[in-house]
């Protein structure tokens, strides 16, 4: 039974990291705070259990107490996104219909990984989600790290036959890929930047905001510079975009979430610990986000 058939995407949501303490379980003090600091500066929505999150690192009990923590301290104040993607197709259509998700406002789905699907696979992998799934759906593009590119061409089936897809975070940096889907999608239908790199051009184009990482860290900032661009102010869009250049290359030079994670432990708010396989940034890619931190806040 379908909860609700469309959530409102526009402006910037924050793809919610992890933070964890030295001896790797999660910090759930540190947690909390990042949630007021991300709320207070007027994020339009969080996205929990996503890739930024370190979701593949967390045992199925970790990832149930995040969840029911971050609805608990969100307590309705912004919309929730719940991260439900896998390259087992049948697994997600099971935890779709048999978890009470009643506390999110749509899931997000990344494009099956590892196993490299051909472009039906990858149309009939998201109709049994869509199927399958309460809550709108957000499909996830990033072949960067799935190794298989979801094609404007696929994009845009999905879109028009299901109305329970609602949007796509593209994050495949093919800007003429991503103009096309926006071009040519039902009118009803989101794009949004998985990139905070390219937001400021893709809104442009008509994307309509950004789920971002960098949010994580300068949610005010960043949220500004979405609802000028939104608002048709490019002007001073363009300026807070050209004031973080220096830093969206350097957050990932590293690896996601190292480079933010990076950052926030320069700002005070979260131990600098990742989960193996990933490792903290190297001291020189550290003392550079230090160096641009302290001249973004003086």
């Amino acid at each position: 039974m379908i909860m609700a058939r469309h959530m409102n995407l526009r402006g910037m949501g924050v793809a919610l990291i992890t933070p964890f303490k030295a001896d790797k379980s999660i910090d759930f003090p540190a947690l909390a705070k990042l949630l007021e600091y991300i709320i207070q500066n007027k994020a339009d929505y969080i996205v929990v259990l996503g890739t930024t999150a370190e979701t593949a690192t967390l045992t199925e009990e970790e990832k149930t107490l995040v969840k029911s923590f971050v609805v608990e301290r969100v307590n309705r104040r912004v919309p929730l996104v719940l991260g439900v993607g896998g390259n087992n197709t049948q697994a997600l259509v099971d935890y779709l219909k048999s978890n009470d998700l009643s506390d999110f406002s749509a899931i997000l789905s990344v494009v099956p990984y590892y196993n490299k699907p051909s472009q039906e696979g990858i149309y009939q992998h998201y109709k049994a989600i869509a199927e399958a799934s309460p809550l709108p759906v957000i499909l996830y593009n990033v072949p960067g790290r799935t190794g298989v590119n979801m094609t404007a061409e696929t994009t845009l089936r999905l879109a028009r036959k299901f109305d329970n897809i609602i949007a796509i975070k593209e994050a495949s940096g093919n800007i003429v890929q991503m103009d096309d889907i926006i071009k040519n999608k039902p009118e009803n239908f989101m794009v949004i930047s998985g990139d905070d790199g390219i937001t400021f051009p893709l809104i442009t184009l008509g994307a309509v905001g950004v789920i971002s990482v960098i949010g994580n860290a300068f949610p005010r900032e960043f949220s500004k510079m979405v609802r000028l661009a939104l608002e048709g102010d490019f002007q001073n869009a363009l300026l807070i975009h050209h004031r973080f250049t220096e830093l969206f290359s350097l957050l990932f030079v590293d690896g996601n979430p190292a480079g933010v994670k990076c950052l926030l432990n320069a700002k005070g708010m979260i131990e600098n610990e990742l989960r193996l396989p990933l490792v903290p940034t190297k001291i020189t890619t550290y003392e550079k986000i230090r160096d641009v931190l302290n001249k973004l806040e003086n």
